[in-house]
């Protein structure tokens, strides 16, 4: 018997919205659009399963895309935080 680890792409599941990391360009229109400050925006851990499949670091910005019933697609944002492991 082997101890070959499987690999899992967690992207493809059908569960899992669309994620992608957030350029620091359009971070700033963001905020500028907004009014916001990082402090206002949900936040994700950087061990969160989907983050660490991205490589997202602490201080980016995560953009999530999910079908919507009602607006067909919505959109929100995620603050990367350091985990306290």
């Amino acid at each position: 018997m082997t101890s070959e680890k499987t690999t899992f792409d967690i992207m493809r599941h059908t569960l899992v919205p669309q994620h992608t990391i957030v350029s620091e360009e359009e971070a700033k229109e963001l905020f500028k659009e907004y009014d916001l400050t990082t402090d206002q925006l949900p936040k994700i851990l950087d061990t969160d399963s989907v983050a660490a499949f991205i490589e997202a670091k602490p201080g980016q910005i995560i953009k999530i895309v999910r079908k919507s019933h009602t607006a067909k697609r919505a959109v929100a944002y995620r603050f990367v935080v350091e985990s306290n492991k």
